[in-house]
């Protein structure tokens, strides 16, 4: 991978390729990071939706805290996928997670964005050394897997493939960092990646406990929001574990509870996802949000992260001179507001 044309502190145009909930997702944080955006997405009517989408976020990631001088103004969208990286500075491909079209996406890309930019998958799974198959440059393919919301969820993982530069896995962790993200830098490919594999095992248990009659989606999600869901807002599953020991920690925990790994407290295999499990879920879930829609439910949830966020102390702060705090605006912004 030659050099990238410039540091990531100096990144001022960002293209997102792939208008969905989760691209959308990056251009409405992207924006409110105070960068100049553009975007690309096949369907007909994808700037429309991907507008609306920038202006529902926008009142949340007014609360965070707007760069200076970030506004939804600063989103165009692109006819082509060539147009949307022809002057990008960092690529964010957020495409449906089918195989051959990230492979032939993630190839097009590279032929067409200037040399050295680094370009990032949000892919949900698949590992790179999958995806860059057919690039040119596989050298500046990276990983770069966010949570949904985008636009404030913190978490992304960056990992490389095979043909992945290092260079390039660290300036896109770089990257991330400056544009207010919170990075885990992967050291090998998993596939599903970290997050993704712990939410799984939990998602195919609920999946379980609903097809066999054990639970309501109610109760499920009930079990998480008013139990270990609010531990885990600010302190992970081991940690917590830890503290299960006493002042013993984990080695007294593992001990203890070691014996419970045999009993049969969990499934693993997902269960048949049958039409009787499928609408399960879905009159569930249908219940559960009572008389709210979609788009109510969607402010519910980006309060809630926002109070999570408040509440622990972990809203973007700008980085000082000298500091080491995670979030700062481009060079070219001024202080946050």
């Amino acid at each position: 991978m030659p050099s990238s044309p410039c540091a990531p502190e100096e990144v001022r145009r960002v293209a997102c390729v792939g208008a969905g909930v989760i691209g959308g997702g990056w251009v409405a944080h992207f924006l409110a990071r105070g960068y100049d955006v553009t975007a690309w997405d096949p369907a007909p009517d994808a700037e429309e939706k991907l507008r609306r989408l920038v202006a529902a976020a926008w009142p949340a990631l007014t609360q965070i805290g707007l760069a200076d001088g970030a506004s939804p103004d600063r989103l165009t969208v692109a006819a082509t996928v060539e147009e949307a990286v022809a002057d990008a500075q960092f690529v964010q491909e957020s495409a449906p997670e089918k195989l051959e079209l990230k492979r032939s996406l993630l190839a097009q890309l590279d032929a067409a964005a200037p040399p050295g930019v680094v370009i990032a998958s949000s892919t949900s799974g698949y590992p790179m050394t999958d995806m860059q198959t057919e690039a040119a440059d596989p050298g500046r393919l990276v990983v770069g897997h966010p949570f949904n919301p985008p636009y404030l969820i913190p978490l992304v993982e960056v990992v490389g493939g095979e043909k992945t530069d290092a260079a390039a896995v660290e300036w896109a962790s770089r990257f991330y960092e400056v544009a207010g993200k919170s990075v885990i830098t992967m050291e090998r490919e998993l596939p599903g990646f970290i997050a993704n594999r712990l939410q799984e095992a939990l998602w195919r248990e609920a999946l379980h406990m609903v097809a066999n009659g054990e639970a309501t989606v109610k109760e499920i999600d009930d079990s998480i929001t008013e139990g270990p869901g609010l531990r885990w807002a600010f302190m992970g599953p081991c940690l917590t574990f830890a503290l299960a020991g006493g002042e013993g920690g984990m080695g007294h925990m593992l001990d203890h509870f070691g014996p419970s790994l045999k009993s049969p407290w969990t499934r693993l295999e997902a269960p048949e996802l049958d039409d009787t499990l499928r609408a399960a879920m879905v009159d569930g879930c249908d219940e559960a949000a009572g008389s709210r829609t979609i788009a109510q439910l969607v402010a519910e949830r980006d309060q809630g992260v926002i109070d999570v966020l408040r509440a622990t102390g972990r809203l973007p702060r700008q980085r000082a001179e000298g500091t080491d705090a995670i979030a700062h605006t481009p060079s070219t912004m001024g202080d946050e507001k």
